[in-house]
């Protein structure tokens, strides 16, 4: 028998299921299937461990049987994106056992403390049927307050999912509609793998927007995507409501209300068709040698590096985002740059190779990255101003060539800042540039700047952005995210960072109409 475990937060195992009892056989395949939900922002840790069930229990439900009372084989562990990645979703581990010694034998002088090899084990993973269900939503609001003194509302929504601790993640937005009381946005498209199920709750939020990024709030519903469905087949409208002062639970329903003019389901290609079918994410960064970061040898600079190896907020936005996406990338060599240093005998750059070559940018792996960003701190002179431009436009560059070549694969690049961008103009021509190209791009804010200018940048809350020649962006390719705001709550930065960028990926192959090979 087979039982499948789930790493939780804090490290602990979470019993998934157990398989059926193969009997007297030493090449058991198993034929019960467990459900895990595919969250693309989360490292979801999977252990597989097999015990041999003794003749007594063989007519007892597997559910009910005591794990102590057998005999254990072996375990196999590896990450539920592992699996997702490979061409077929199948993947063979080793299984090993490690013996227990009653004797304080050290590992090095006792062998048999080693894990000891004792056969393989093939995952293999299929996604649901409904989990490809793309649903199409025409939302309209009807009789909403007005927020703006002289003129009338500029409204759109976010529509948020609510994970575990409570906290909400945005998963999608309308375009803002200027001087509306009665808007109607154009159809918005959600699917099983941002929200969790057809059951999860959602908030819709309606913001009025304003160019200083400060939306207000004109009101919310809760809905889940099968309420959503029952309201656009009543064709009644839902009451938003705003949360009260005296608590999450106290309401003040309005006049205002949501309607669902349209509700469609449709079978779509998947992210995981994506990957499945070769695509990869290609992971790339660039960080912040600002000299309004502080002295780097002093323990208050965001730079410092503490002799305790505990890591400071670059190294734990490198090492967090690094982990989630690295699984996507085969080949694992990184694209790495900094800004805003001065090299030595140099110029200030705003763009220079982190490992400090002149000719090539990338670096091995996760732990390259960090050597390099460890050694580029004692080779450059930190500096200014914060520009974002050139190393974008590198990325862009990347990514255009790979376009050109018909690679496939999508960039991320993640960018970490401890200030607000001074080529805010030429930032926005950069980006508007880049939104027809394979590419997203994460901004991690760290330190205690003021950081509502960066957030015109995420159209999340906002327009698209506009470059200073007119043109607008074709979608949006920017998630911005403060560390403060989030690190005192239960969801980490990452999952805030990364949970729309799957969304922005199918936006992208959608609207050029590519298509996963199969």
């Amino acid at each position: 028998m087979l039982v499948v475990y789930m790493k939780a937060r804090d490290g602990a195992l979470v019993e998934v299921g157990r398989t059926e009892v193969v009997l007297n056989s030493l090449n058991p395949t198993w034929i019960t299937k467990h459900i895990i939900t595919y969250q693309f922002e989360v490292v979801q840790t999977l252990v597989f461990r097999i015990y041999d069930v003794d003749t007594q229990f063989h007519n007892v439900d597997v559910k009910t049987l005591k794990l102590v009372e057998q005999q254990f084989l072996g375990e196999a562990t590896c990450t539920l994106s592992q699996i997702v990645t490979r061409k077929n979703r199948s993947l063979t581990l080793d299984l090993v056992r490690r013996e227990e010694t009653i004797t304080p034998i050290t590992e090095e002088s006792n062998p048999s403390n080693r894990p000891k090899h004792c056969g393989k084990l093939t995952v293999h993973a299929e996604e649901c049927i409904n989990s490809k269900t793309t649903t199409e939503l025409i939302l309209r609001c009807s009789d909403l307050d007005c927020k703006d003194l002289f003129s009338r509302n500029d409204p759109f929504l976010v529509i948020s999912k609510i994970v575990e601790s409570g906290t909400h993640i945005p998963v999608c937005k309308t375009e803002v509609l200027k001087n509306e009381t009665k808007p109607t946005w154009k159809s918005v498209f959600l699917n099983i793998q941002q929200v969790g199920s057809k059951d999860s709750p959602l908030i819709i939020e309606c913001f009025n927007f304003n160019s200083n990024g400060k939306h207000d709030l004109i009101g919310k519903v809760q809905k889940s995507l099968a309420d959503l469905e029952k309201l656009h087949s009543s064709g009644q409208g839902q009451n938003l409501f705003l949360s009260t002062a005296a608590g999450n639970n106290n309401h003040k329903i309005l006049n205002s209300q949501l309607f669902v003019d349209k509700f469609s389901e449709s079978v779509q290609y998947t992210f995981l068709d994506y990957l499945a079918g070769g695509f990869e994410l290609n992971f790339m960064v660039a960080v912040d040698f600002t000299a309004s970061n502080g002295n780097p040898r002093l323990p208050d600079s965001l730079h410092y590096l503490d002799p305790s190896g505990r890591p400071n907020a670059y190294q734990r936005a490198i090492l967090e985002v690094g982990e989630v996406l690295q699984v996507y990338d085969s080949d694992k060599r990184f694209p790495a740059w900094g800004f805003g240093a001065r090299p030595i005998d140099g110029p200030v750059s705003h763009c220079f190779n982190l490992n400090g070559s002149n000719s090539y940018c990338e670096v091995e792996g996760i732990p390259g990255i960090m050597m390099a960003y460890t050694s580029a701190l004692h080779n450059v002179n930190l500096a200014g101003p914060t520009l974002f431009g050139p190393v974008i436009s590198n990325a862009a560059l990347i990514a255009g060539q790979s376009l050109a070549n018909h690679g496939q694969k999508y960039f991320v690049l993640l960018i970490i800042t401890d200030g607000v961008v001074t080529d805010l103009q030429e930032t926005k021509d950069a980006l508007v540039k880049a939104s027809d190209l394979p590419l997203s791009i994460l901004i991690i804010g760290v330190g205690g700047a003021d950081f509502k200018e960066m957030e015109i940048l995420d159209a999340d809350k906002g327009e698209r952005l506009e470059s200073s020649t007119g043109r607008v962006a074709s979608r949006d390719i920017v998630q911005f995210v403060p560390l403060k705001d989030v690190q005192n709550g239960e969801i980490s930065v990452v999952q805030a960072l990364l949970a729309e960028l799957p969304s922005q990926f199918l936006t992208y192959m959608r609207t050029r109409d590519i298509q996963p090979s199969t």
